[in-house]
């Protein structure tokens, strides 16, 4: 029984591979399963989620990859995560970019969905017949930090987290964003959506102001972080996507006025 849910649940990317170098990639397509079981969610997911939501301007497919893995990472949906890991490294996602996201992940969905995310990776990474090297990237230099930001970042924590629980506040100024956010394995714009990403997916709107703005200085427009949100409802939930609403409204207006 389980086994059938499991494979109900998992979409079919069937079509991409066999899809020939150079031209243009079907879209994915569940299961026959889902088709049988539940056509009028087979139409939606074939004529509206890849046949229009993925094809949407305002986010790039590497994009739409990336905050769709961590989403599926921040909810435990570890069934779903073989395809997508598929349909990512199709959309110009590189292996290093996955095994990051699933590391940064860790500190923002958990340990165990992280670890849990770990084995689909392998697994696909296998199939694909992926060099180490390509897997993990050779060391770099941390990216450097704008000094006076950081000051007022660290300070901040200290501020509010330093005399109720010390150690964490030192972990997340000396690890989370010390180390982990300095890391070049992902680009600053790439761990801030993946980052806003998990925090839509997991309802955590009391920390999504600070990491929208965070992304917006990292590069992401009002346009596409609007598309994030819109993408996001049909993997999380309207419930969720709604509750983000009002925050990127008031993100907006008080960059507006700033």
């Amino acid at each position: 029984m389980k086994l059938i849910a499991t494979t109900l649940a998992t979409l079919c990317f069937s079509a991409l591979a066999g899809a020939e170098e150079g031209k243009p990639r079907p879209d994915p397509k569940p299961s026959p399963d889902v088709l049988e079981v539940t056509p009028q969610l087979y139409q939606y997911t074939t004529d509206l989620l890849f046949g229009e939501v993925w094809k949407r301007p305002d986010l790039v497919p590497r994009d739409r990859s990336l905050i769709t893995l961590a989403a599926l990472l921040a909810s435990g949906q570890t069934p779903q995560m073989t395809g997508h890991i598929k349909l990512a490294l199709d959309n110009s996602v590189k292996p290093s970019e996955i095994t990051a996201l699933i590391t940064h992940l860790a500190f923002y969905s958990g340990w165990p969905n992280a670890m849990s995310a770990v084995g689909v990776a392998k697994q696909v990474f296998t199939e694909r017949g992926l060099d180490p090297d390509q897997i993990t990237p050779p060391p770099s230099e941390p990216l450097k930090l704008d000094e006076d930001s950081e000051a007022k970042r660290r300070a901040a924590v200290q501020g509010s987290v330093g005399a109720t629980a010390p150690e964490l506040a030192r972990y997340t100024n000396d690890v989370l964003f010390g180390d982990l956010w300095r890391r070049t394995d992902l680009t600053p714009r790439d761990r801030s959506l993946i980052t806003v990403a998990a925090l839509i997916a997991q309802n955590q709107s009391a920390q999504l102001t600070f990491h929208l703005n965070r992304a917006m200085d990292n590069g992401l427009t009002r346009e596409q972080a609007a598309e994030v949100v819109t993408h996001l409802a049909f993997y999380v939930g309207w419930p969720k996507a709604m509750s983000a609403v009002p925050v990127l409204k008031d993100v907006f207006a008080s960059r507006s006025a700033g």
